[in-house]
């Protein structure tokens, strides 16, 4: 359909609107126009460019901090009376985020139009996600929209906060296995071929060098000469193992590997524990039902092993049986998890009970984060090293046996 951009001001004339909108021809703008109380002053159809060039530029990203600041500051302006109209009128034109205001623009016509909040947002699904669009609207259902905008505030604050703090611990051993690689071929294709020549010259032609350094210039040599068969296939090796991981399959079986792997599969299972407390828990407090909790919650996890068994689950759940039993008859979860679940069914303060076990294993992943990083970062400056001291020793070794032989 094709998109049109309008200038319009308001019927007592105080106020001018400019945006896009969606139409069949340039009447069913003016319509919808007169119909939100606007008189179109000008309307000219967009140019497909200018949409590629946004596109392009990525103008329509917004950041997970600009989302969580206007998140804050929506459920401040609800709770204090102001129309929600207004509030997203005024945070438009006060957000410094270009994809923010572009995402607010369509959500205040869409609004204007007669659609609910959480309808405006579900056309948005980059920008807000399943959780957000399903608190919102039971939020909308049960008025207590403010409330559930500071829910949503404190989980999107959580979620971003661990989303930093395991990428920060990612960072540093990554940096450091870069720079090992670098310059472990680095040294192989520019430094050892020229020590080589300068031991062989030194030793003459019958010299007989160390094994560790008739291995280095092997391994030297056999890069010099096949490197444009070993790089693109190790260029070619991760662009197709990327490539499996982003499939539904290979996702699915990148994921069980990780749960396998020691250190890591520990600090993956509090994340997902972390992670399913806290969404379900707000979805439940929200007043989602059961079955739309689950669902949602199953794919805000962000492991596919976790979100199948949750999915599965649901038909359980249908039959009458306790979402508790279940959780702790599949082995993915502590036992805590569904002792505390158990309690909150029993009592009707689900929400109330999760938020504990959401904070407990927050506070786990930070002190699980904190000791991983402490052991790779040592571990990784060792395997650098002796990445080095490999090279090193294979050079020293000749150079020491042609000293001793010049002072014999």
């Amino acid at each position: 359909m094709p998109v049109y951009q309008y200038i319009a001001v308001s019927q007592d004339g105080t106020k001018t609107t400019k945006g896009t909108v969606e139409a069949i021809d340039e009447a069913g703008v003016m319509a919808l126009l007169t119909k939100q109380h606007l008189r179109p002053l000008s309307v000219t159809l967009e140019k497909k460019s200018t949409s590629r060039m946004k596109s392009l530029f990525g103008s329509s990203k917004v950041k997970s901090d600009d989302l969580v600041i206007f998140t804050r500051q929506l459920s401040a302006m609800v709770g204090a009376g102001v129309p929600l109209i207004r509030s997203l009128n005024s945070l438009e034109q006060h957000s410094e985020s270009a994809g923010l205001k572009a995402v607010l623009v369509e959500v205040i016509k869409d609004i204007e139009g007669g659609a609910t909040f959480g309808d405006a947002l579900a056309k948005h699904p980059k920008t807000f996600n399943d959780v957000y669009i399903n608190m919102v609207r039971a939020g909308e259902t049960a008025g207590i929209l403010d409330d559930i905008l500071k829910r949503l505030a404190i989980q999107q604050e959580k979620n971003a906060s661990m989303r930093k703090k395991i990428k920060s611990a990612m960072t540093y051993p990554m940096v450091l296995l870069v720079i090992t690689v670098l310059a472990f071929f680095g040294l192989m294709l520019f430094v050892i071929p020229q020590i080589g020549k300068i031991v062989k010259g030194l030793g003459g032609p019958g010299a007989q060098l160390p094994p560790l350094t008739e291995a280095m210039l092997g391994i030297s040599s056999f890069i010099l000469s096949w490197w444009f068969v070993i790089i693109p296939l190790l260029v070619g090796g991760v662009y197709m193992v990327l490539r499996y991981i982003r499939t539904p399959e290979g996702r699915k079986n990148f994921h069980r590997f990780l749960l396998h792997v020691p250190a890591i599969n520990t600090i993956i299972k509090k994340v997902v524990v972390a992670r399913f407390a806290r969404t379900f828990s707000a979805l439940s407090g929200a007043g989602v039902s059961i079955l739309e909790t689950m669902t949602v919650t199953a794919h805000a996890l962000g492991n596919t092993v976790y979100e199948q068994s949750l999915l599965d689950a649901m038909d359980e759940v249908k039959n009458g049986r306790q979402l508790s039993q279940i959780m702790e008859e599949s082995g993915l979860y502590p036992s805590i998890v569904s002792q505390m679940l158990a309690v909150g069914e029993e009592t009707g303060q689900t929400d109330t009970v999760l938020i504990k076990v959401a904070e407990f294993y927050e506070e786990e992943v930070d002190v699980a984060i904190a000791g991983i990083s402490s052991i790779i970062e040592p571990v990784m400056i060792v395997l650098m090293g002796g990445a080095v001291g490999l090279i090193a020793a294979s050079v020293m070794g000749p150079i020491a046996n042609l000293s001793n032989q010049i002072k014999s």
